[in-house]
């Protein structure tokens, strides 16, 4: 007869609806990106302490919810969405200012807190919820109400301004809509309407300073001591790692404090000069056994809700990685993106390990025959 979750004999991480190669990996890349961290903040034991604090509280964010079944997930997240949706609201109307963006809300016990986290998996989450009990492939009513949970909060978040976050959300619902069999005659038609739009975009949406983000990215040299030092500086780093590195702790660019984020948008960087290219590609074939095993456990999923959760948060993990390392190469404007689990962080992580309780629990939960 079917049952759910793991039968006893399973293994102890089994039972206790953990993934063991998920979580063997996540601690590989955690103890690689704590060695780094260590070299970028100047040999500063301190900083190291603090973000294992953040991976103590992150852990156990991802155990709590790694015990909740998938089921639960669906009943809440209409409830989450709509609370995170009231949040971003008020940080509109009364939210905290702080270097020229509006992004948080002082809350009594919990003090600063950023919604638009709590948006990095609920989005996901609602757009699987509503597909969940429909037809898929999805008609096109179903399209537009996807996009309207889709770009309401990402809105919101465009409007703090956090464009970075917003990109990232808005990804993340996408990534359902996508999975959920989503025409390529569409997609086609939207990267076309993209296209078109982005010139007006530029001029009639961003922000300066985001206008200015993207005049670096096009040609860094044009402000080298300015806007551009940063890019520069971070390219200058990797380079000069070469294959193999100048060794743990003797990157110059980072100690000597030419390079600006060193320890967290930027640490790739440090890691790039310190153990050059051996050391990227070794951290970037963890990331890629993270994200097959997110697919894989999307693969196995036996419901669409599961399936389509599973896969969202697992691109969104993805996304991250590949716009950080887009980022610090000089491939893609600076957005403000950490390095997942290496960059130093506090909500990121919480949210990160948070997204992975998730995927170990469907996939721990999952019915099993016997």
């Amino acid at each position: 007869m079917p049952g759910r979750g793991p039968v006893l004999g399973s293994p102890l991480t089994e039972r206790l609806h953990l993934d063991a190669p998920l979580l063997a990996a996540l601690l590989l890349v955690i103890l690689g990106g704590l060695t780094v961290l260590y070299s970028a903040g100047g040999a500063s034991m301190d900083l190291v302490i603090r973000q294992l604090m953040r991976f103590g509280a992150g852990f156990t964010v991802l155990f709590v919810l790694a015990q909740m079944p998938p089921r639960s997930y669906r009943f809440w997240a209409p409830v989450v969405y709509a609370a995170g949706l009231v949040l971003l609201i008020l940080v509109i109307i009364a939210g905290v200012e702080a270097k020229g963006a509006q992004r948080w809300l002082a809350l009594p016990l919990v003090g600063r807190f950023q919604p638009a986290e709590i948006m990095k998996l609920a989005v996901p989450a609602m757009v699987a919820w509503f597909f969940n009990e429909r037809d898929l492939p999805p008609n096109k009513t179903d399209v537009l109400a996807a996009l309207g949970l889709i770009f309401v909060p990402a809105v919101l978040i465009a409007m703090q301004p956090d464009l970075g976050t917003a990109i990232l959300i808005a990804a993340a619902g996408l990534v359902v809509l996508f999975m959920a069999g989503l025409s390529w005659r569409l997609i086609t038609l939207a990267v076309v309407v993209l296209l078109i739009a982005a010139p007006l975009m530029y001029f009639f949406v961003l922000h300066d300073y985001q206008r200015n983000r993207v005049d670096t990215f096009l040609n860094p040299e044009h402000d080298p001591r300015g806007a551009g030092w940063n890019i520069i500086q971070s390219k200058t780093a990797i380079g000069s790692g070469g294959i193999t590195g100048k060794g743990w702790m003797d990157g110059t660019q980072s100690r000597l404090d030419f390079l600006p984020e060193s320890s967290t948008d930027f640490i790739l960087a440090v890691l790039g000069e310190e153990f050059g290219l051996i050391g990227f590609l070794l951290l970037m074939s963890v990331y890629l056994v993270i994200v097959g095993r997110g697919f894989f456990i999307s693969w196995q999923a036996q419901e669409t809700f599961s399936r389509l959760l599973a896969a969202a948060l697992t691109m969104t993990f993805f996304i991250y990685v590949f716009v950080n390392v887009g980022m610090v190469s000089g491939l893609l404007p600076v957005v403000g993106v950490p390095l997942p689990l290496v960059s130093y962080g506090g909500t990121s992580i919480v949210t990160l390990m948070a997204s992975f309780g998730m995927l170990m629990s469907i996939h721990t939960h999952r019915r099993l025959m016997h």
